[in-house]
């Protein structure tokens, strides 16, 4: 069986450009609320959403598919890690002053159960453990429909400043 798969993203640079001239926590409430209209290249590539944001905190919901499994048949790893990954990404991005960005330094990946299409809706949820002053700790989750988990990670990230 073959399949197909279509979507569409915003211009992540106009994005890249409007998350230095708001605060973290501003600019994530801002693709909270743009919906379908804020969704960045790779969660329109992996079929994920923005479902919550709180200072320190992110959520990610959506499902896997087919489009995302390896040779074996589940879902690829990477994806798992991409998702962890971004959830933590997204917590640390609500501490993130006017003028800065984060980028990630380091990600421990501990897979549980493997994910397939089968799991029902994903939730990726990051938590901040540690904000310095350039750098941030945060912990991430995959948790399936049944409340299982399936994968956690930890990441730090280094914050900086860039030119707005």
């Amino acid at each position: 069986m073959e399949g197909t798969r279509t979507y569409s993203w915003v211009d992540p640079q106009e994005m890249a450009k409007l998350s230095r001239e708001m605060h973290g926590l501003e600019f994530s409430r801002h693709l909270l609320d743009a919906g379908e209209a804020g969704i960045m290249p790779i969660a329109a590539t992996l079929g994920f959403r923005l479902a919550e944001i709180e200072p320190g905190h992110a959520v990610l919901v959506g499902e896997v598919g087919e489009h995302l499994y390896n040779p074996i048949g589940i879902v690829h790893g990477g994806v798992a890690a991409t998702l962890l990954d971004s959830a933590a990404g997204y917590a640390v991005q609500t501490t993130v002053p006017v003028g800065s960005t984060y980028t990630t330094l380091d990600l421990s990946v501990h897979y549980l159960r493997p994910l397939t299409a089968d799991v029902g809706t994903l939730r990726a949820t990051g938590e901040v453990i540690n904000r310095g002053r350039r750098t941030a700790l945060a912990h991430a989750e995959i948790r399936d429909a049944k409340d299982r988990l399936l994968a956690h990670a930890t990441s730090s990230c280094m914050v900086f400043t860039t030119d707005a």
